[in-house]
């Protein structure tokens, strides 16, 4: 094993120093040791702030009852207190509309897989109110989407995203399509992919086999395998740069509570993701102390690849308020490329020369003919790009 460097945290901001520190508190007798010191800098507003940019607030909620109250504003506790609140009838909202969207899927017998949401609060965390989620993420197979979305018509939910597509790229350079209920407002996120393309992952089929059935509600309502979940888990936070601590603070969850880590790690390797899978874990055991497996040997390249992801820490980069920073956005897209094996930036090298929707709205052609946009692509993007450079 390679010898382990410690990341250089020292550039996070107090507030979110001392959000870990309590995070990393699983008695009241640890909160009780932390550093005085970090409670008399902190600036409350920006502690809240983090907080909810983190999505880490129904966690904290309890670990701020540990703590001296003298030691913390009493705005601040009822306003953790507040949202933690808000979060019980959202989830509890959430695991209705879910056994409902579960049962209404399994009568017309479209497979469902939920992916996230509370199905994934009580596997990691043993109660649906201790995690935040917004909306529902379910997986279908893609011959399944048109009955899915002609269902959720049916249920009153609206489609979102209007996918631009040519030559049906959407089905690998996409991976989800988003529906929301007009009236209880609840979001629904139909993949048909785990990630975006191009990427190699495991098919419907093989999810489907390794499914699991969640404890949520007494109905059947079915989850990923472990060594899926693992996979989906770190391949998404890895995507968004692990930029909230919900993220790793899952990986930290998963790291305690499931067993057999060679088997995982194996199975990371055959999808392209044992390094991604390295730096999750390897950020998870710097930041909130998690328990390294004995299988698991860390590298220099997945303590390099956490390292950068400090960075989204220290910013509080987020990623979903578009448009992004010049600055950020070119270093988001350099570490996305440098997460990718050899392999995998081939795929992605390659995939620029397929054809694009906007290479239809530069020269549009009747359908029949759309295979020409792929010897014309070069000299499209050329034109492109002399027009925005001029």
């Amino acid at each position: 094993m390679e010898k382990s460097i410690p990341l250089n945290l020292s550039k996070l901001p107090v507030e979110l120093k001392l959000i870990i520190e309590l995070a990393k508190c699983d008695y009241p007798e640890q909160a009780a040791v932390i550093d005085p010191y970090l409670f008399k800098v902190v600036n409350w507003d920006l502690f809240i702030k983090q907080t909810r940019h983190h999505r880490i607030y129904p966690f904290l909620y309890k670990r701020l009852q540990w703590c001296d109250p003298s030691e913390i504003p009493e705005y601040v506790l009822r306003t953790v207190e507040a949202d933690y609140k808000r979060n019980i009838f959202l989830m509890l909202r959430l695991s209705g509309e879910m056994q409902q969207l579960s049962c209404q899927f399994m009568n017309q017998g479209i497979p469902l897989l939920f992916l996230k949401g509370p199905v994934l609060a009580a596997e990691l965390y043993g109660d649906v109110s201790l995690r935040t989620s917004n909306d529902l993420d379910v997986l279908v197979q893609i011959e399944q989407l048109p009955l899915a979305e002609k269902l959720l018509t049916k249920l009153g939910y609206q489609k979102d995203d209007y996918i631009q597509t040519i030559l049906n790229d959407w089905k690998w350079r996409h991976h989800h399509i988003t529906y929301t209920h007009p009236v209880t407002k609840v979001k629904v996120e139909v993949h048909w992919r785990l990630n975006p393309g191009p990427a190699k992952e495991p098919g419907f089929e093989e999810l489907w086999a390794r499914k699991r059935m969640s404890s949520v509600t007494r109905q059947p309502i079915y989850m990923l395998g472990e060594k899926d979940l693992f996979l989906f888990l770190i391949s998404h936070g890895a995507r968004h740069g692990w930029s909230r601590l919900r993220w790793l603070l899952d990986v930290h969850q998963l790291l305690e509570k499931h067993t057999q880590w060679a088997r995982k790690m194996e199975f990371l390797g055959k999808y392209g993701y044992r390094h991604v899978g390295l730096q999750a874990i390897e950020l998870s055991t710097e930041l909130f102390d998690s328990t390294l497996p004995l299988e698991v040997k860390r590298s220099r390249h997945s303590q390099r690849l956490a390292q950068q992801a400090v960075y989204y820490l220290e910013t509080m980069v987020n990623l979903h308020s578009e448009p992004l920073p010049k600055d950020i956005a070119v270093y988001h897209k350099r570490h996305l490329f440098s997460l990718m094996t050899a392999q995998q930036k081939i795929c992605f090298i390659l995939s620029f020369l397929y054809p694009y929707p906007q290479d239809a709205e530069t020269l549009p052609l009747p359908k029949f003919l759309h295979f020409l946009y792929f010897p014309l692509r070069p000299f499209l993007w050329g034109w492109r790009k002399s027009r925005k450079l001029a």
